[in-house]
């Protein structure tokens, strides 16, 4: 039965095997040659060698000998290693240099791509836990981490609730279909200074903290957040976020919304709007955050208001009925909840 072939290794991994019959040449002055079968390392790494007198035995190298040939050896990769480690450090550094984003002078990223939930809310919460000014948030039907439960309203409720407790100023601008959800009714209840408004449309989620970081998503899912510290694009960010504000209408108290003098409520007036620009119910139901079963009830109603009798003579109905010649009051009616 053969025996296992012999692992390659280095003279400071020397094998027990090895290790003994070195010492044993050592004692001794030789040893046979075919003993260094169980250990030809000893060979390999020129710890025995033949002797001039008797090619059948095998005479050690002196200890010092052999330590001064391996600290040279071992000296020489090393500086081997350095060599290329520059070379290396050369070309990235110059690899760097194309195509960079803008980097402060400390060395922050001024724009980061942050990957997994937990990460990103935790970055959001490290921001908000540094502020001393104002918070500004846009809140659409789903979140920058996704759809939010019970657990997540609770600790986002605790973590808003330390940022009034310190004085920082907090806004919000929801999507008018959400405000009629829990998470959002308890806010009522919360202390400091918190407004909150609502638009029949609102962009993607929107964190804006002190004006000097943003985060939005960077994906569909909620999986993927950008943090954002150029100051051009936040700045951009939070005029952007004061012009939705001023349209938006404040949410407390919440009135019944009430039909105009044509008959229809705001959220059709804001239906008819999308359909005569095309969108399917689809892409209507996605924009005010319905679902298509309630846009679809909404879009059958403003067909009867209006008696048409197809989807394309709806939209030639709408364009000539005039109810869309006042803009404002789409973005500036509250409503009691998704279905009304």
């Amino acid at each position: 039965m053969n025996s296992a072939p012999h692992a390659e290794h280095g003279v400071e991994e020397l094998c027990a095997a090895a290790a003994r019959l070195y010492e044993r040449a050592l004692r001794e002055g030789s040893v046979p040659a075919q003993e260094a079968q169980a250990a030809p390392c000893l060979i390999d790494l020129d710890l025995l060698h033949p002797a001039l007198d008797d090619v059948t035995r095998l005479e050690p190298t002196a200890p010092l000998v052999a330590l001064h040939r391996y600290l040279r050896e071992s000296g020489e990769r090393i500086a081997e290693a350095r060599r290329r480690e520059e070379e290396v450090a050369g070309m990235f550094q110059a690899l760097s240099r194309i195509g960079a984003s803008p980097t402060p002078e400390d060395g922050t990223p001024t724009i980061k791509i942050l990957s997994g939930t937990r990460r990103i809310k935790q970055a959001i919460t490290d921001a908000m836990a540094q502020s001393t000014h104002e918070v500004l948030t846009v809140q659409p039907r789903a979140g920058l981490t996704g759809p939010r439960g019970d657990h997540a309203d609770a600790l986002a409720y605790e973590r808003d609730q330390e940022v009034l407790d310190r004085g920082v100023r907090v806004r919000t601008l929801y999507q008018e279909t959400m405000r009629h959800l829990p998470a959002v009714i308890s806010r009522q209840d919360m202390r400091g200074d918190l407004e909150a408004r609502a638009l029949t449309e609102v962009p993607g989620r929107l964190i804006i903290v002190d004006r000097a970081v943003a985060f939005l998503p960077a994906d569909e899912d909620g999986s993927l957040a950008a943090e954002i510290r150029n100051p051009a694009i936040v700045g951009y960010l939070a005029t952007a976020f004061d012009r939705f504000w001023r349209l938006a209408k404040p949410m407390f108290p919440q009135r019944t919304p009430q039909a105009g003098p044509d008959g229809l409520t705001p959220r059709q007036r804001a239906i008819a709007e999308l359909l005569i620009e095309g969108h399917t119910d689809t892409a209507i139901a996605e924009r005010l955050g319905l679902n298509v079963r309630t846009a679809r009830v909404h879009i059958a109603k403003l067909a009867a208001t209006l008696g048409s009798q197809s989807r394309a003579q709806l939209g030639y109905l709408i364009g000539q009925s005039g109810i869309l010649d006042h803009v404002d009051h789409v973005d500036h009616v509250d409503h009691q909840g998704a279905d009304t």
